[in-house]
């Protein structure tokens, strides 16, 4: 009972806080989903949350999404995160483990799955604390780029705004349009990823 009130509670704060800025709510559910499911139901599970997060946005705002722009950063991303949900599967049936030692202790069986979204948890936490990398921005020619990244990650592990916001940023958008695209490109990204 505690764990869905934890989880249900951070969602519904996580969502109002990452409502305009279009990311942050998987780097925020991915460790409390983490906390009480085994790793890759955690990042299901966030996609769910996230998914249905996206659906709201695009029901408010999806209208004043740049079509242009869904179509030159969405469509790349979401054959990346085809390719990065299929990566996590492939490291999820990944037979090998990492024991720690500590004093001829074992102290844990670190799986592949766990190390690679333990390490992308912490490079995209510091992504979106960082002020170096928060105030990055690419000019609207690099959209495929960005969508290809930000499609791979989102497949991978569900961190996917903080890199399609970046891209996005310059994109000339109006913040009506900014919110609009960014829900429109993260929904079909999580459709995908669930999918897969």
């Amino acid at each position: 009972m505690t764990a869905h009130l934890v989880i249900a509670l951070t969602a519904f704060i996580a969502a109002g806080l990452t409502l305009y800025s279009g990311f942050g709510l998987g780097t925020l559910m991915l460790p409390v989903f983490a906390l009480f499911f085994p790793i890759e139901m955690a990042v299901v599970a966030t996609a769910l949350v996230h998914g249905a997060n996206n659906v709201f946005k695009v029901s408010l705002l999806g209208r004043f999404a740049d079509r242009e722009v869904v179509l030159k950063f969405g469509l790349p991303a979401i054959a990346a995160a085809i390719l990065g949900a299929l990566a996590l599967g492939w490291f999820v049936q990944s037979d090998s483990a990492l024991t720690i030692n500590v004093n001829e202790t074992a102290l844990s069986r670190i799986t592949p799955v766990k190390l690679v979204i333990g390490l992308l948890m912490i490079g995209f936490a510091l992504f979106e604390l960082l002020p170096r990398f928060r105030s990055m921005k690419f000019e609207r020619s690099y959209l495929p780029l960005g969508g290809v990244l930000s499609g791979f990650f989102g497949g991978l592990s569900g961190h996917q705004g903080a890199l399609r916001s970046a891209f996005l940023a310059k994109a000339g958008l109006t913040t009506q349009q900014f919110v609009g695209t960014n829900s429109v490109i993260g929904f079909l990204v999580d459709l995908t990823r669930i999918s897969v």
